[in-house]
């Protein structure tokens, strides 16, 4: 009975696309135009596919700094290459991180065990297919996902995309509070056309992104939890006018108020979020990177974020890569408010059991209809692949001991991989519910 339960959930799981809700995806053009073209590109071989969360996991393993300067270089001997990455490949090739990039290889390039042979036919391969519209191929037959929403790292505030119907965006929320300096007013100053010299000044330019992206925008997004406490008090627009002022002239305002000026300028964005009806995307738990992480801030995440909850009852709010490690205060989150929904975005690969579990709990602690599971959180678009089949393999998991521990039948596991994988997103964002264009 197991089994037959395994292989009707894969097989239904194989047959459904994804809604991808988060990527970093780099506009395809950038992509052609080479290593150098961004910061997260530095490369085009095969090692490109361990530079975004693989090196994380490979420097957390030993790999000196030397070594992957090395790696991920724009030139060099893809055999010697994979000399210098192998001892710290299989130390840590269990990883989440490490596992996408094996399904990533093995599904597009038929690849089964990574060697210096291998490695240099991947990256050979990887720079023969990568062509224009090759997105389209690898996001909707390889990584079966039917679209993919957008966080972009190319420019503030919101990214024109060159394929709207494939690649939504999000309009993000940091040049307009956590990440406000007199540059970022300067940017969207004249970026808007609108003068900047006091905070009511301000406020007009934040109404006129949310007006101009808004209607194009699959939601708002904020990563401030890299940088504070999602602590966000009530301060009035007169007390954080003056410390506006102050920043204007390129003061450095000291920690209180430079939190008491976020604090008022990401409510107001909430509040206009909620007005615009833009679902509120928000960074939550694990850290990006290595050796950076202040765990007691992020055991704060969750408890720090009821007042806003409560504040904004109009809003959406999308708690993304499930809180990891502390999952479990996201489960009583959705449980208990009615506007918050929890997203498995990067979970997969941080931790593929520990979002299984998660998935598990979940569905039995909080309606289901507010559960998002996948976004691969990925830069380069092969890398999608492999973490929509591990996300696959972990649903297919989940559900399938549900079954077996008598808390699903069968049919109601089967019933559920659909809004688990497209159907809830699509509930969820109002840009997919109206069918609204998604670009210029």
């Amino acid at each position: 009975m197991a089994d037959g339960t395994r292989a009707a959930l894969r097989e239904r799981a194989a047959a459904t696309l994804f809604v991808d809700t988060h990527e970093h995806l780099l506009e395809e053009r950038t992509r052609l135009a080479g290593p150098g073209a961004h910061d997260l590109q530095p490369c085009l071989d095969a090692a490109l596919l361990f530079f975004h969360y693989a090196r994380d996991d490979l420097w957390s393993a030993g790999m000196p700094s030397e070594a992957q300067a090395a790696f991920f270089a724009p030139e060099g001997d893809p055999r010697e290459k994979w000399r210098l990455v192998e001892p710290y490949w299989r130390r840590a090739r269990h990883t989440g991180y490490l596992r996408a990039v094996a399904e990533t290889v093995r599904i597009l390039f038929g690849v089964e065990e990574l060697d210096a042979g291998s490695f240099e036919r991947v990256g050979q391969r990887m720079q023969a297919e990568a062509g224009p519209g090759f997105y389209r191929r690898v996001l909707r037959e390889a990584a079966k996902v039917e679209l993919c929403q957008v966080n972009s790292l190319q420019t503030s505030a919101f990214q024109e995309t060159e394929y709207p119907d494939l690649i939504q965006q999000d309009l993000s929320l940091v040049p307009f509070s956590t990440g406000l300096d007199r540059r970022a007013v300067e940017t969207m100053g004249q970026r808007s056309g609108l003068a900047v010299g006091s905070l009511a000044d301000w406020h007009r330019v934040i109404d006129w992104a949310f007006a101009t992206y808004g209607p194009r925008a699959d939601a708002v997004k904020s990563q401030a939890a890299y940088q504070r406490r999602l602590d966000y008090a009530e301060v009035p627009a007169g007390d954080a006018s003056p410390l506006f002022d102050r920043l204007l002239t390129g003061e450095m305002l000291p920690s209180a108020e430079r939190k008491a000026l976020e604090d008022h300028l990401m409510r107001r964005c909430l509040g206009l979020a909620a007005e615009h009806e833009l679902p509120v995307k928000l960074h939550c738990g694990y850290y990006a990177g290595t050796d950076r992480m202040p765990l007691e801030r992020v055991r704060r995440n969750a408890a720090d974020l009821c007042p806003l909850f409560a504040a904004f009852p109009r809003a959406t709010f999308v708690l993304m890569h499930i809180g990891y490690p502390y999952q479990d205060e996201y489960v009583a989150l959705a449980k208990h408010y009615r506007n918050v929904a929890v997203d498995l975005c990067w979970a997969w690969i941080i931790n593929p059991l520990a979002s299984v579990r998660f998935v598990k709990e979940f569905l039995l602690g909080a309606p289901h209809s507010k559960l998002l599971t996948f976004g691969g959180d990925y830069t380069t678009v092969e890398n999608i692949v492999g973490h929509a089949a591990l996300a696959r393999r972990g649903l297919v998991q989940a559900l399938g001991e549900l079954v077996d521990e008598g808390w699903l039948s069968q049919g109601a596991a089967l019933d559920l991989l659909e809004p688990l994988m497209r159907g809830n997103a699509r509930e969820l964002f109002p840009i997919l519910r109206r069918g609204a264009p998604v670009g210029t």
